[in-house]
């Protein structure tokens, strides 16, 4: 970049060649003031000059005059008086001028060795410029325009005191008196000063200022009084003297007032590390004790621990995890905070303690939320699994009591030999009974299979009483092959004995024919009327109605096949009795009374049947009530949700409003959301009663509170990350001294570059930007050291990209001046009065009580030579290079 001071002394320089030729007031005024100004400072080493273009012909006075207003020792000179001797010493001179940034333009040895009084004049006043108005700063403003805002800021009570320029401003006397009066008020009584008698006060000026303050009298009051417009330099050079003899009254204060500065932003900074590091240990303290609770994925295979377990989750997500999420997003803003403060106080970046890490803090949530990701799901799936395994485990029971009941004696039954002592018509009768009997054990074939296959479920979904479930199966198998085996046996010893007996009662083996199917059917219907069943919408229930009234509407024909039957029996019977015959049934054990039970109980179960449907039909319209009602609900807050993220994601983006703008319209976003927060609260409520319900579907809807969860989280860490970045640019260019166009200039090349809006830059894209605002990456092996310094800057990590902070940080340094070690320590140099040492006392005069006793605190004894240090001497300078060096002092 440009040096400001260089491009001054071209001015200057150029100016002098323009002129060609001085004003002969301005050169007699010059000749006087500056030959008292280089006596002023020769002096120092016991000599001085009579004609300023003939004393320093030689080079030899100029080089002691050099020598003494810059402290440095400058090359031999040569001590011949030859011409070539001449040039060679004033050449040495020269050449240390211009190796302190100064351009001679047009002023070369030989004019000076010939005593050329013109360029002689602009040699000392490039001198004058150089050491004794260069480092002149007031408010950042340098050399002419900074000493004539010092002149007005000190002369601005004073009556009658106008300082516009130095020349005429000047020529009354009465801003010199005012300067002198200002800083020591006891040497000239200014009420007293009257601009109409200006000889008088720039006499008293002079003199004053020659007795008392040590500055020789370099202007003369009759020329400044005779010149319509007096010598601009002379009166710069001249008030120059003023400013350097008054700025040690100000030094101390500067320097207090940079301590207690540094001292400030030193403090916070650790107030910002201190709390960093206690969100960091309570948030990942509270992450490792949550994220096993999250990973175990195991209940007691029961519904109710398994509703326990969910009721936990939800406290965990509407209770539990908000304040921590707060928690996170806040340590990030604290530690984007820090680092952006010892950034902008040129500060080492701030290295949390290990394992705390804002990457840690982010990895440690990932594996929080990977534990979480599919918890409640797992849950509801559970929830539903559990919810089958009771239904089955009761089904199974259902099933293995009528089986039970069925079977019972049929076992012994089959091994009964009674065959062998009946007639033929008996016998008969017992192969038409055993005939019905094995249609009877076909049709409880279906019945054994469906209790076999139930049991092969419930061991695939590990119902948790399993043992008695294949216990009591087994034996139900084991059974009813025992009964296929000795119904095998009978019906073959009934075939044998079948040449023998030949009459049978065709009318009860019309009853057994007709009752045994009937009987089954009573048992079906009975079987189907009091089955369970699960389910989930109207239109599945419906389903079920209608197969309840088809099955209603044959009723009537059952109705006629039961009178049928009983009519069988009540014939049988009357038979019975009309013949005097054993009232038993040889072809059945089924009897007319165990028909007319079940068919009454059949005729029982119907109405109930009706009622049970009944109910579960309101309660699928009541879950289809709380899905449309969940779903219009979800329908208005999600796209809600996604209109503020697109929102937030545009801010700022057009580069049209301020930084402040864009602050105040992220507030208004982050009030909004908080004033919305309550219908998501309303989304949890609904959601608890769907799952409460047992809902596991919504086609009314695309969104689930998952869903809705992330987003309206997204939205929440979207704000609260949009301020933060926005508070740190608005603290870079408060701090930086940067304007609003510079910043959004400095935006506006970043995002021209940030292609994918990743808000970082690849190394080829960085210097592409860099050229854009001017800088000069020259093409070749040097230009390429160039850039890897500069990206050695931005990206110290070596992560290969250059974030939008580091790009600011970055682009702000280089337009700005920052605190360093070195000012800070010359500071307290001038507080302990040139001292290697500083005391207690002078730290508690000089600075506010707090930042006083946190130097003391810190401090080290001072371990130097110097033979003044009393015991409670202490260290500044590695004090001052702590400040800079480590983070924690």
């Amino acid at each position: 970049m440009a040096d400001p001071y260089k491009d001054e002394y071209m001015a200057q320089e150029n100016e002098w060649e323009r002129e060609g030729l001085l004003d002969p007031e301005w050169e007699k005024q010059q000749r006087k003031t500056f030959t008292a100004w280089c006596n002023s400072h020769l002096r120092k080493a016991g000599t001085n000059i009579e004609n300023i273009d003939e004393d320093f012909r030689n080079g030899l006075k100029l080089m002691l005059l050099l020598e003494v207003i810059s402290g440095e020792v400058l090359p031999r000179p040569e001590r011949g008086k030859m011409r070539v001797h001449k040039i060679a010493n004033v050449n040495k001179a020269l050449a240390f001028i211009e190796s302190k940034g100064v351009r001679l333009v047009s002023i070369g040895a030989e004019e000076i060795v010939d005593g050329n009084l013109k360029m002689t004049l602009g040699m000392i006043w490039t001198i004058i410029l150089r050491f004794a108005i260069q480092d002149i700063s007031v408010e950042e403003l340098t050399a002419k325009e900074g000493l004539l805002l010092w002149c007005q800021r000190k002369t601005a009570p004073y009556k009658n005191v106008n300082v516009q320029n130095f020349h005429i401003s000047w020529k009354d006397g009465l801003a010199f008196c005012a300067l002198i009066h200002r800083h020591r008020p006891e040497l000239i009584d200014y009420h007293k000063l009257s601009r109409d008698n200006p000889m008088e006060n720039l006499n008293t000026a002079f003199d004053v200022a020659e007795k008392h303050l040590d500055i020789p009298r370099m202007l003369d009051a009759e020329d400044m009084i005779n010149s319509a417009k007096p010598d601009e330099r002379s009166v710069m050079t001249y008030v120059s003297a003023y400013y350097h003899a008054f700025s040690g009254a100000q030094q101390a204060e500067t320097a207090a007032n940079r301590i207690c500065k540094v001292l400030k932003v030193n403090q916070e900074n650790e107030r910002l590390m201190e709390e960093y590091e206690r969100l960091a240990s309570d948030l990942l303290e509270w992450i490792r004790r949550t994220k096993p609770w999250l990973e175990n994925r195991i209940t007691d295979n029961t519904l109710p621990g398994t509703r326990r377990k969910l009721d936990e989750f939800r406290d965990y997500r509407q209770v539990q995890k908000p304040p921590r999420l707060e928690d996170k997003a806040r340590l990030e803003t604290t530690f984007n905070t820090l680092q952006t403060r010892l950034r902008l106080s040129n500060r080492p970046a701030y290295l949390p303690t290990e394992g705390k890490m804002v990457s840690d803090i982010a990895n440690a949530w990932k594996g929080l939320e990977l534990a979480e990701k599919g918890f409640e799901d797992w849950l509801l799936n559970e929830l539903q699994r559990l919810e089958r395994l009771e239904h089955l485990a009761k089904k199974f029971k259902n099933k293995c009591d009528i089986h039970e009941e069925w079977s019972t004696g049929k076992e012994d039954m089959l091994r009964m030999e009674d065959f062998k002592r009946c007639r033929l018509t008996d016998i008969k009768a017992m192969k038409r009974k055993h005939e019905a009997f094995e249609s009877d054990l076909a049709a409880h074939q279906d019945r054994v299979e469906q209790i076999a296959a139930i049991a092969q479920e419930l061991n695939t979904l590990e119902y948790h009483d399993i043992a008695n479930v294949n216990s009591r199966c087994q034996t139900i198998c084991d059974q009813w092959d025992l009964l296929g085996s000795l119904t095998q046996a009978r019906r073959t010893a009934l075939d044998e004995a079948e040449q023998i007996l030949e009459r049978m009662d065709s009318l009860q083996l019309e009853f057994a024919k007709r009752a045994a199917p009937f009987n089954n059917w009573l048992d079906g219907a009975r079987e189907d009327l009091v089955d369970m069943f699960i389910v989930h919408t109207t239109e599945e229930i419906q389903g079920l109605i209608d197969a309840h009234e088809q099955f209603k509407s044959t009723l009537g024909e059952a109705d006629r096949e039961y009178k049928g039957i009983v009519g069988l029996c009540t014939e049988a019977a009357q038979l019975a009795s009309q013949y005097g015959l054993l009232n038993e049934n040889p072809y059945t054990t089924l009897q007319g009374d165990a028909i007319t039970t079940k068919w009454m109980e059949v005729q029982q179960l119907v109405p109930n049947r009706d009622q049970t449907l009944h109910g579960e039909m309101l309660k699928q319209q009541n879950n289809e009530r709380l899905r449309r009602t969940f779903a219009q609900k979800a329908n208005v807050v999600g796209p809600w949700v996604e209109k503020h993220l697109d929102a937030v994601a545009s801010v700022g983006a057009q580069g049209r409003e301020s930084l402040e703008q864009q602050l105040a319209k992220l507030k208004q976003y982050e009030q909004n959301v908080q004033s919305y927060k309550s219908n998501i609260e309303d989304l949890e409520h609904l959601n608890q009663e769907v799952q409460e319900a047992m809902i596991f579907e919504n086609r009314h809807t695309s969104y689930t509170m998952e869903t809705l969860r992330v987003g309206w989280e997204q939205l929440l860490t979207s704000i609260a990350r949009c301020i933060n970045e926005v508070e740190n640019q608005i603290l870079t260019r408060d701090s930086k001294g940067i304007t609003n166009e510079q910043l959004e200039e400095f935006k506006k090349s970043f995002n021209h570059f940030d292609k994918n809006r990743s808000r970082q830059l690849e190394p080829k894209e960085f210097k592409a930007c860099l050229v854009s605002l001017g800088y000069n990456i020259r093409d070749d092996r040097q230009g390429e050291a160039d850039f890897q310094r500069i990206m050695s800057i931005v990206d110290p990590n070596g992560t290969g990209y250059v974030t939008f902070a580091a790009f600011l940080d970055f682009m702000t340094r280089e337009t700005a001046d920052t605190d360093t070690a070195e000012q800070v320590m010359q500071s307290f140099r001038i507080l302990a009065g040139d001292q290697e040492f500083i005391t207690a006392d002078i730290l508690r005069r000089e600075l506010p009580p707090d930042q006083a006793e946190y130097c003391i605190a810190r401090m080290a004894p001072y371990r130097g030579a110097n033979a003044n240090a009393g015991p409670g001497a202490l260290d500044y300078t590695s004090f001052s290079t702590a400040l800079y060096g480590e983070s924690d002092l």
